[in-house]
């Protein structure tokens, strides 16, 4: 089964992801504007930073698990 990715992880495969694209399409003899890399740096950018604002840390604990810890307490 496929282990859950941690948000450093995606983070890094999608600028890691991106560079290797702008670099095949730099070698490959694609002209490189002032907006073209505005562009690139936008689409490296935004959607790590939307995954950071998204992307939350551990559930809140649900009603069932708040009941067995006040159970467990007395």
């Amino acid at each position: 089964m496929l282990k859950p990715f941690e948000r450093g992880t995606a983070i890094v495969a999608w600028i890691v992801a991106l560079s290797a694209i702008a670099g095949v399409g730099a070698l490959s003899g694609i002209s490189v504007t002032v907006g073209a890399s505005m562009l690139w740096l936008v689409a490296c950018l935004m959607p790590p930073a939307v995954t950071l604002m998204v992307w939350r840390g551990a559930p809140p604990p649900t009603v069932a698990e708040i009941l067995h810890s006040v159970d467990r307490r007395h």
